[in-house]
C-alpha cells in the first residue's frame, strides 16, 4: 500500500508521524513523508531507511499581518495545487495528517483524486488548522477520549488512539512512584518564567523540608535558580535541557509543569501525577491540563492562580499523604499503543 503522511511545523507533529512511518515501513507499505522547511531537516535525520520525502511550501496563518497572512494563503493554495497535479501520476492509497498547515494542502489534494484520509488531533482541543480540514477528511483520530471545538453538523468518524511517545517512556510505563520527596518542574522552551518564580520560593516556604527539586528552564535562569536553591539549603538540580525525560518524569514523586499534548500523554503513558499550568495564550492547553485533572492524574490550575501561596498549600498537602500521591500516579496511568492503533485505523 503506497502511504503518504503529512507533517510539518513542529517537532510535536514530527515525532508521532515519523513513529507511525517507521510501523508502516516495517508492515511492508511504501511511505512518503511530507513537510515544511521548518523541519526538514529533524524529518530526514529520523525517518527510517526506504521512506520517500516531499517538501511542502506552507507557512501558518497566525499572524497579525494581514498581509502575512494572505501570503500564507496563497503559499497553501499553490501546494495544493502543485499536490493535485503529483497525486494524477503518484496517487497513494491512504494519506495521514499530523496537523499543522503544513498537512492542509496534501489534505486538499486527497480530497480532490478521492483518497482515503486520516487525521491527527493532538490536543483535546481541535487546532484551526485541524478543524479546517476536517471537511475534507474521513476518519479524525485524537490523544484523547473526548476532543472539542468540533464543529457541529461535522460528519467524520473519530476514533480515540492515543498519541504516540518515544520507546524509553513505554519502557518506563506503570514505574513505580520512588517515595523519595522529588519534584521534578519542567516549563519547557516558552512560557516557563511563572514556573521559575513561583515553584522555588513555594518550595522553600514548605513544612516538609526534605525535598529535592529538578528544575529545567532556561539557560539564562540556571545560575539565579542555584543560588536560591542553595541560600534556602534546597537540595536541587537545576538544568536547562534535559536529557532523559522519561527517567526525570519516573524518577519524580509529582511533576509540576505546563500541559502540551506531548507533555501530558507522557505523563500518562509513565503514571505520574502532576500540577500543570497552561499556557495562557494556549487554549488547547487549558484543554489537555482539564483532561488530565478528570481523570485524577493531578491539578489543573490557572496561570493567574499559581501563586506561591498556593502552591505551598497544595505541595504541603500532597507530601503530608502520600497515598494521595499514589492515587494520582495510578489515574494518571493511560496504556500507550497509539503507534499500532494509529498503523491499524489507517490500513484496516
Amino acid at each position: 500500500m503506497k502511504i503518504w503522511i503529512a507533517t510539518g511545523g513542529t517537532g510535536g507533529h514530527v515525532f508521532p508521524a515519523l513513529s507511525v512511518a517507521a510501523e508502516l515501513v516495517k508492515r511492508g507499505h511504501r511511505v512518503t513523508i511530507s513537510c515544511d522547511g521548518r523541519v526538514k531537516k529533524m524529518v530526514h535525520s529520523g525517518a527510517p531507511h526506504g521512506t520517500r520525502f516531499s517538501h511542502i511550501w506552507a507557512s501558518g496563518v497566525g499572524a497579525k499581518s494581514r498581509v502575512r497572512q494572505i501570503w500564507s494563503l496563497i503559499k497553501i493554495a499553490v501546494s495544493a495545487a502543485a499536490l493535485t497535479l503529483r497525486f494524477a501520476l503518484f496517487r497513494p492509497s491512504r494519506v495521514v495528517a499530523f496537523g499543522g498547515y503544513a498537512s492542509v494542502p496534501v489534505i486538499v489534494a486527497a480530497r480532490i483524486w478521492n483518497v482515503p484520509t486520516f487525521l491527527h488531533e493532538q490536543n483535546a482541543a481541535i487546532g484551526r488548522a485541524n478543524k479546517f480540514a476536517l471537511r475534507f477528511v474521513r476518519t479524525l483520530m485524537t490523544s484523547f477520549p473526548t476532543v472539542s471545538g468540533i464543529p457541529a453538523g461535522t460528519f467524520v468518524k473519530v476514533v480515540y488512539t492515543g498519541l504516540p511517545v518515544r520507546s524509553d517512556f513505554i519502557s518506563l510505563s506503570g514505574s513505580k512512584r520512588p517515595n523519595a520527596g522529588k519534584i521534578f518542574v519542567t516549563g519547557g522552551s516558552l512560557g516557563a518564567q511563572i514556573l521559575d518564580d513561583t515553584v522555588p520560593s513555594a518550595v522553600a516556604a514548605m513544612k516538609n523540608k526534605k525535598i529535592f527539586v529538578m528544575h529545567q528552564t532556561r539557560p539564562e535562569n540556571v545560575g539565579r535558580l542555584q543560588k536560591f536553591y542553595a541560600e534556602n539549603k534546597i537540595h536541587a538540580n537545576v538544568l536547562s535541557f534535559v536529557h532523559d525525560m522519561a527517567g526525570a518524569i519516573a524518577g519524580a514523586d509529582l511533576v509540576i509543569g505546563r500541559s502540551g499534548a506531548s507533555t501530558v500523554v507522557e505523563l500518562q503513558t509513565i503514571g505520574r501525577g502532576a500540577i500543570l499550568v497552561p499556557l495562557g495564550i494556549n487554549p488547547d492547553q487549558a484543554a489537555n491540563a482539564a483532561c488530565f485533572a478528570k481523570d485524577g492524574g493531578g491539578i489543573a490550575i490557572e496561570q493567574s492562580k499559581f501563586t506561591q501561596r498556593w502552591l505551598t498549600s497544595a505541595l504541603d498537602e500532597l507530601f503530608s499523604n502520600p497515598s494521595r500521591l499514589d492515587k494520582m500516579s495510578d489515574k494518571a496511568r493511560v496504556e500507550n499503543n497509539a503507534v499500532c492503533k494509529i498503523s491499524d485505523e489507517i490500513t484496516k
